[in-house]
């Protein structure tokens, strides 16, 4: 357990709590349906997703420094078993936002509607939850999930190509960065280039999710507020999209080694 190092540590938790906020993001559409906000839902998921990708390119050079530290003997073996350790607190942390989805349901619907009682003030809003009356409301909607949540969903409602796709794309954006990383060492003479991939291998990848996934939960959430769907058709499909990117997680582990070969291959046809 010597990879095991504070540094590692502290990006641990880094993506942890990314990941936790972006499987969250998934509790304001259900929220703004809810209480048929969808334009005020938005405007606060907007905000989670665009903070999520801040804090993701911020703990990217502080993941790049693993490996200009890494041992010098079995760097290999080294610099794998910290990504792998990267890639568990991704699975940790989409898990640890579903143990909260409940709660979060009930504290957004409250917030969109206080965001559209403040005439879409952020900074108002923020300052109406950070007082200590708020803080108390919000412990008391605090739910953990229940089996009842999935009473009514039967495997054959599941779209299988929806559910897949999402969870390719989200095992890509999970290794995307260190996958890079990793063909860096596998392709020392052209490791600036194969680091710098990354960029593109997490934008196609966020460009997939916004053309195949968030366009099907967003005109499902209108057909609640307009009256053509249903609530529970939004949140079963919002519950197969948080499974599917937590078993993209787990899928990741899988395709981490053979997408760094993917990405050192490939930088052979850029230089």
């Amino acid at each position: 357990m010597d990879f095991f190092t504070e540094k590692l540590l502290f990006i641990f938790l880094f993506l942890f709590i990314i990941h936790s906020v972006e499987t969250l993001a998934y509790a304001v559409r259900l929220s703004g349906a809810r209480v048929r906000l969808i334009a005020s839902a938005l405007s606060l998921f907007n905000i989670m997703v665009i903070v999520s990708r801040l804090a993701n390119m911020m703990q990217q050079p502080f993941t790049g420094s693993l490996i200009d530290s890494a041992q010098k003997e079995n760097t290999l073996e080294f610099v794998e078993n910290q990504c792998r350790v990267l890639i568990s607190a991704s699975t940790l942390g989409t898990l640890f936002g579903i143990v909260l989805l409940p709660t979060f349901v009930a504290l957004f619907s409250r917030a969109i509607i206080h965001l559209s009682e403040e005439k879409g003030s952020v900074p108002a809003l923020i300052k109406k939850g950070m007082t200590l009356e708020y803080i108390r409301r919000g412990v008391k909607h605090f739910s953990l999930p229940r089996f009842s949540y999935l009473k009514d969903i039967n495997v054959k409602d599941i779209p299988i190509k929806l559910f897949l796709v999402n969870m390719i794309i989200t095992a890509i954006y999970t290794i995307g960065v260190l996958s890079a990383l990793y063909a860096a060492l596998l392709a020392p003479d052209r490791a600036s280039t194969a680091i710098m991939a990354s960029g593109l291998i997490n934008g196609v990848a966020t460009i997939l999710l916004v053309i195949f996934i968030d366009p099907k939960i967003s005109v499902l959430a209108d057909d609640v507020v307009n009256q053509r769907g249903s609530y529970l058709t939004l949140k079963r499909m919002s519950l197969m999209m948080i499974t599917s990117r937590l078993l993209g997680t787990i899928l990741a582990q899988a395709l981490f080694i053979p997408g760094a070969w993917y990405v050192a291959w490939f930088t052979k046809f850029i230089i």
